[in-house]
């Protein structure tokens, strides 16, 4: 097949997915193998397609695309780099979870980039003695200890986001360290014509309802204070409306049934006393009632012997 008539196939292959799923995981693909390109894709089957592409023919495709939906555009920013579409219409937080599961061990390599903290662990190393000048070197701390190399304390090595030194890799691979791991990574999530960063995915549903009922409880406050009526403070505004009522008609003359069990209360409080004795009286009965049924369960228990019967 011509050139053109491979992009032209991709072109159509990534408008179909377009079209067909609602939802794409925008993933780096860096230090990531066929091999293990292979096993994500069979992890994801059935429930998510990956396509990959140059960056030149996708954002082609895209500005094409964006004709018939304006939302593609949106995805855009994210086409730089090693990347590749992941879509998908199952749930997010499950896809993601397969994307990032499939990980793989892969010694430090001179020039890249740590993802990573990397340590070395204290302890016996196994080595001759006549390698004690390369750790020094690192400033690792080692003593010999029957007639071998052994690390005294664990040794920050290499800081994250760091590139790892030519000295660095030799000692991990010497102490047949791999610290990191390669895989894919998400780096941005496009759901329905809205792009946000994966770790919108990690807040749970009660943290979302939490912030939510703040931010109504705010704007209530604010309304409240400014004096500015709104759909969460009109609530409170009647509830204090009406306790300003009250007030009115406790110190004046003014009744209204509202009000009329009150004032009935503060000039005869003996009748709040009354009122409130039948149902004391009956919560008693309740707890009277109970302890007897308690003891009857402990002479079923008995069974009518005594300790020694």
């Amino acid at each position: 097949m011509s050139k053109a008539g491979k992009k032209e196939v991709y072109f159509q292959k990534l408008k179909t997915y377009l079209e067909e799923y609602n939802s794409i995981f925008i993933v780096n693909v860096d230090n990531v193998g066929s091999n293990q390109m292979h096993e994500i894709r069979k992890a994801l089957r059935g429930d998510a397609t990956i396509l990959m592409g140059k960056n030149t023919m996708v954002r082609r495709a895209i500005r094409i695309l964006q004709e018939e939906n304006p939302n593609y555009e949106k995805l855009m920013p994210s086409v730089r780099g090693n990347i590749g579409f992941v879509f998908t219409n199952s749930d997010l937080k499950t896809i993601r979870d397969k994307i990032l599961v499939n990980r793989v061990k892969a010694p430090a390599k001179a020039g890249a980039l740590a993802p990573v903290d990397v340590f070395v662990p204290a302890g016996n190393t196994g080595m001759e003695p006549g390698k004690t000048s390369f750790f020094q070197a690192l400033g690792v701390p080692t003593k010999i200890a029957r007639g071998t190399i052994e690390i005294i304390n664990d040794v920050h090595l290499i800081k994250v986001g760091f590139r790892v030194g030519a000295s660095e890799a030799a000692l991990l691979n010497m102490l047949n360290i791999s610290p990191f791991t390669y895989g894919l990574t998400v780096v941005q999530v496009y759901d329905n014509g809205t792009v946000f960063h994966p770790s919108v995915l990690d807040i749970e549903e009660d943290t979302l309802v939490a912030q939510f009922l703040q931010g109504i409880k705010n704007i209530a406050a604010i309304s409240l204070q400014i004096g500015y009526p709104t759909v969460a403070s009109v609530p409170h505004s009647l509830i204090n409306s009406y306790k300003n009522l009250l007030a009115v008609s406790i110190s004046t003359e003014y009744t209204f049934p509202g009000s009329e069990k009150i004032k009935a209360y503060l000039a005869d409080p003996s009748a709040f006393a009354v009122a409130a004795a039948p149902a004391a009286a009956a919560a008693s009965a309740e707890k009277a009632e109970e302890k007897p049924a308690e003891k009857e369960e402990e002479s079923d228990d008995d069974m009518g012997f005594g300790l020694f019967d």
